[in-house]
C-alpha cells in the first residue's frame, strides 16, 4: 500500500517556484526547498526557495547541473539563518511533473522533489515526489498550499 506523503508550501514560494520555471523556459531550472522537515505527524513546510544556476551546457532543456561547491554554500547559508533542506525542485519543459528514471536515480531518501511542467512557457502542473525506501519508485506527495502562521 502507498503511504500518504504530504508537503505544505507557503504561498510565496510557490509563487516563486512557479515564475522561476516560466521565466527558465524551455530549459530546466532548479533549486533548493528550505524550511521545516516533517516530524511529529506534521508534513514538512517549504518557507522559502533558493534559485540556482543550470550550468548544462550540451542539454540544459531536458537536463540540469548545478556546482556541487554551490549547493554546499547555499544549504550552509540556509542552515545557519535556522532552516533546513526540505528537498529540491525542477522544471520538466513540455514534460509532464512525473519524475524521470534519472531523478529517481539521483533522488535522496528523506526529501520531497518538487517538478514543475511548463508547456509552452506556462506552468501546466506541479507535483512532489519522495523516494521509496526500496529506491524502486518515488511516491507521491499532496502539496498543501497557503501560509500556515504555526510554521512560519
Amino acid at each position: 500500500m502507498e503511504p500518504i506523503l504530504r508537503l505544505s508550501v507557503a504561498s510565496g514560494a510557490m509563487l516563486q517556484m512557479r515564475n522561476f520555471a516560466s521565466s527558465g523556459y524551455p530549459h530546466e531550472v532548479c533549486g533548493i526547498l528550505a524550511g521545516v522537515r516533517a516530524a511529529g505527524g506534521r508534513p514538512a513546510h517549504v518557507r522559502e526557495v533558493v534559485e540556482l544556476v543550470n550550468e548544462r551546457a550540451d542539454s540544459p532543456a531536458n537536463r540540469y547541473q548545478v556546482s556541487g561547491l554551490l549547493v554546499h554554500r547555499a544549504e550552509e547559508a540556509l542552515e545557519r539563518r535556522g532552516l533546513e533542506v526540505v528537498g529540491y525542485y525542477h522544471s520538466h519543459p513540455d514534460h509532464p511533473s512525473r519524475y524521470s528514471d534519472y531523478d529517481r536515480d539521483h533522488a535522496l531518501p528523506d526529501m520531497s522533489y518538487v517538478i514543475v511542467s511548463v508547456c509552452s512557457g506556462m506552468v501546466a502542473h506541479v507535483a512532489s515526489w519522495r523516494l521509496s525506501d526500496d529506491r524502486t519508485c518515488m511516491h507521491p506527495e499532496q502539496i498543501e498550499t497557503g501560509d500556515n502562521p504555526g510554521l512560519e
